[in-house]
């Protein structure tokens, strides 16, 4: 029987969500057992022309020349995984959607005209059809595991649309918000780390991104009780998923009032 053949590709990021890949959990053995790995330059495959059944996009788009291959990519592949959060919501390269790029482009380089630099560094699905989005900061290998599982059994997988603060609870975690008054992401993050942070004592910082129903209000408030001003606050929602709809909205009502 012939294996689905899949790729791993990469914009605008830091590399981190191949690497979750690449984890002494052997995640890359079990994808070649079920999948003929094409294209996954990091562990030395490659060809990124070639036609896939599935392709692993990580990173935003930030640049004309990305914009151009992240629509070949879609053209080649049958079910395209937008995966961490530079591919989810544009990542920390997002911040820079706040500033002029241009100008500092202009400054660093002789040439600022050939680095086709877009307006703002965006998501995966501002340009192209996503099929499904992991979230992450960088990804979490199980989750990984499960969405391939899926693709490969032909049903569609489920997001955990959860709070963050359902896993702390099934973890019997002590709440880092409420105990410690830590300035806690927890409550407006969805789930999927398995509370990584919270298990260590420490703040979430939202690497999954925005959950159902965020209720950015309260929590603004909680954390300008804990003693943050309404700039600081506003820079919790700004950081890693500044760009996802809730989140961007939640600091831009920050900053406007």
């Amino acid at each position: 029987m012939t294996k689905p053949r899949i790729a791993v590709h990469q914009f605008n990021s830091c590399g981190g969500c191949q690497l979750a890949l690449l984890d002494p959990g052997s995640l890359l053995a079990e994808l070649s057992q079920c999948f003929e790995i094409v294209h996954f330059a990091m562990a030395g495959f490659l060809d990124e022309g070639a036609e896939v059944d599935v392709a692993l996009v990580e990173g935003s788009i930030s640049s004309a020349p990305e914009r151009e291959r992240i629509e070949q990519v879609r053209a080649r592949s049958g079910y395209l995984v937008a995966y961490g959060a530079c591919a989810a919501s544009g990542g920390l390269q997002a911040l820079r959607n706040q500033a002029d790029g241009s100008q500092w482009i202009a400054e660093l380089f002789d040439r600022p005209e050939r680095i086709g630099l877009l307006p703002a560094a965006t998501p995966i699905t501002d340009h192209v059809k996503v099929d499904w989005t992991l979230w992450g900061c960088p990804v979490n290998g199980r989750r990984v595991r499960s969405l391939l599982r899926d693709i490969l059994s032909g049903v569609r997988p489920k997001r955990d649309s959860r709070p963050l603060c359902m896993e702390c609870k099934e973890r019997q975690l002590i709440c880092t918000l409420v105990t410690q008054g830590q300035p806690c992401m927890g409550p407006v993050t969805q789930a999927g780390c398995g509370a990584l942070c919270p298990a260590f004592g420490r703040a979430c910082y939202a690497c999954f991104g925005p959950s159902e129903q965020v209720n950015h209000s309260a929590l603004a408030g909680r954390l300008q009780g804990l003693g943050l001003s309404k700039a600081e606050t506003a820079r919790r929602f700004r950081f890693i998923h500044g760009n996802a709809s809730p989140f961007r909205l939640a600091a831009h009502g920050l900053e406007e009032e």
